[in-house]
């Protein structure tokens, strides 16, 4: 391609054709960068001229990516990492840059450790903004093409260009409502009940943490629902109960009544997992350290 300018290309245009090719839509994509969609739209047809090829076409209310767009998803990602690369020896002061984090995290997590974070942060002058998306049962694609910044999950992915670190672990408990029942008391009462699942996009179950049972002898749920927020309007007035970690009862499930499960099972564990290009970015060592220290409160009480 004779015409090839490559000086026609920077970090923001890459950045903003990685952002179409995940959300498959400009408007989602300039909600995401934080622009308006008249400002994605131009970058587009500046990628489109330089690349010369059309990248996206319409499809229904959506974008379908050319194989030429998807045998540049990773020649791009790296490009972009080997930038970063260049900040990573930077001077860092939080008070004096703007910090933009994009963090995968269900509902417990999200409420457990960054409202907090958050405060203090604030009521040190630091001016951060959080962007928030669901994890479900993550994989490594969420890191790898820039889906996220950071994850904290109880099911981190294993891949060779991941780092993680358990953050907290936490027993397992039953949830209902003691208006209207008793907690079962052995593996058959608990097999028997009426359970309320989470079930994420996907159609991955959260009850993947229950482990070393057999849960293909529990009632299959009476109620299925995307997020943990959801249960207690269900459970509160009826006989369903919901089997979540301990640390529910300081988020989502704060006003439902638990007790332990009766029988042995592992306790589950929450895990901040990030990739290897933000490994030594000194704003990213920032971050892991504050949730780090948030989260150890937690594990002292």
């Amino acid at each position: 391609m004779k015409d090839f300018d490559y000086s026609s290309l920077d970090g923001a245009l890459l950045r903003t054709f990685l952002t179409i090719l995940e959300e498959s839509s400009v408007s989602r994509a300039a909600d995401r960068l934080g622009v308006t969609q008249s400002a994605v739209s131009h970058a587009l047809a500046r990628l489109r001229r330089v690349l010369g090829d059309p990248l996206f076409v319409r499809s229904g209310q959506g974008l379908t990516p050319t194989e030429r767009a998807l045998s540049l998803r990773e020649p791009v990602q790296q490009v972009l990492d080997g930038m970063r690369a260049l900040t990573h020896g930077r001077p860092f002061d939080p008070l004096s840059e703007p910090l933009h984090f994009r963090i995968a995290a269900n509902d417990m997590q999200r409420e457990l450790i960054f409202p907090p974070l958050f405060r203090e942060t604030r009521a040190e002058g630091i001016r951060m903004t959080l962007d928030f998306v669901p994890s479900g049962v993550p994989d490594a694609a969420i890191l790898r093409h820039d889906g996220c910044d950071l994850l904290l999950t109880p099911v981190p992915p294993d891949a060779p260009d991941l780092f993680q670190k358990r953050l907290l672990s936490s027993p397992l408990m039953i949830y209902y409502d003691a208006s209207r029942r008793a907690p079962p008391r052995d593996w058959a009462e608990y097999c028997a009940c009426e359970h309320v699942e989470v079930r994420f996009a996907g159609g991955r179950s959260a009850q993947v943490v229950l482990r070393g049972v057999g849960q293909s002898r529990i009632r299959p749920p009476t109620v299925t629902l995307p997020s943990f927020n959801a249960i207690p309007a269900f459970v509160k007035g009826s006989d369903l109960i919901s089997t979540d970690s301990a640390l529910m009862k300081r988020g989502p499930l704060r006003d439902l009544d638990c007790a332990p499960l009766p029988f042995d099972c592992p306790p589950v564990s929450i895990f901040m997992v990030w990739h290897e290009r933000s490994n030594n970015d000194p704003a990213h060592r920032w971050l892991r350290r504050r949730i780090e220290a948030v989260a150890a409160r937690y594990s002292d009480a």
